[in-house]
């Protein structure tokens, strides 16, 4: 094994790029039909219950707050219309399982086929990104802690998806730290997310998440008083604050690739945009929705 560089030796640029890159690896999965198939079986209602129970599994039967506050920008009223409704139909292994063989199907399909899967770029990433996962820690990380408490799988494609859930997990709770720290709600966080042109389409971002306009028009109130918004745009200082933010969520997520060091952190960054392209290219995403957080 090479030996890692010295933490803090990598540009966090790099670390960002690549985190950018593998998102898609995940996160194409809430947007598969695969997923709500799968989840469906084990008695879940398609849609918003089968996403947040999915997601939510790997730490147990919680309930509403605990789902509201680690995925930090939905509205609470939306997911207590699904949890804990959801723990009454499936029990949280069942949907665990369920979402993996979804993973396994809806990448398989965007891959190209069984052999794609099986390939030889999907194996070196997938080694890449565990030995990545290995400096990860616990501490402070909810979502990415649970989901760590699962086994690996042996077949390379989950290797792959799970290696891609524990670096998106991980650093989706970093991410929520550095809302807190910026002193924004979840809301105007993904306020300003979208306001950026590089998230959800503002559109997508209310239905997806659960927004009333009312609420939407109430947290750019709140951002305009604060200098933070303008004429329905950020304005310097918002922009500034949303890259303070981001830069911060790139900190608080270097670790893995700061293991890495730079040359296997271009490669993952190679490999996982020449995968991302083709599930992008195969349709993983509807129009409106890129991949990204709040």
């Amino acid at each position: 094994m090479v030996n890692p560089e010295p933490s803090g030796s990598l540009d966090l640029r790099l670390a960002g790029r690549a985190h950018r890159r593998i998102e898609p690896l995940h996160s194409h999965v809430y947007f598969a039909p695969e997923h709500d198939e799968h989840l469906a079986a084990t008695g879940l209602r398609p849609g918003r219950m089968a996403y947040f129970a999915g997601r939510a599994a790997a730490m147990g039967a919680v309930g509403p707050g605990v789902v509201t506050a680690t995925f930090n920008n939905f509205a609470p009223s939306l997911v207590a219309r699904h949890v804990p409704r959801a723990w009454t139909l499936a029990g949280p292994e069942q949907a665990v399982a369920a979402r993996q063989d979804a993973a396994r199907a809806s990448l398989t399909r965007l891959l190209g086929g069984p052999a794609a899967a099986a390939g030889d770029d999907v194996a070196e990433l997938a080694g890449l990104l565990r030995e990545a996962c290995t400096v990860l820690t616990p501490e402070g990380r909810p979502l990415y802690a649970g989901h760590a408490d699962l086994p690996w799988p042996d077949e390379p494609v989950l290797e792959l998806w799970h290696a891609a859930t524990l670096l998106r997990e991980h650093r989706g709770d970093g991410h929520v730290v550095a809302v807190v720290r910026s002193g924004l709600s979840g809301l105007e966080s993904l306020v300003t997310h979208t306001l950026t042109g590089r998230g959800f389409t503002l559109p997508a971002a209310k239905a997806t998440r659960g927004w009333s306009d009312g609420e939407w028009a109430a947290a750019l109130h709140a951002l305009e008083a604060r200098g933070h918004v303008a004429d329905g745009a950020l304005t310097e200082a918002g922009a500034r604050a949303r890259a303070a933010l981001e830069a911060e969520t790139d900190a608080l997520s270097a670790a893995p690739f700061e293991h890495l060091g730079a040359e296997r952190t271009g490669r993952v960054v190679q490999l996982a945009e020449a995968l991302a392209g083709r599930l992008l290219a195969g349709g993983a995403y509807p129009p409106g929705v890129l991949a990204g957080r709040g």
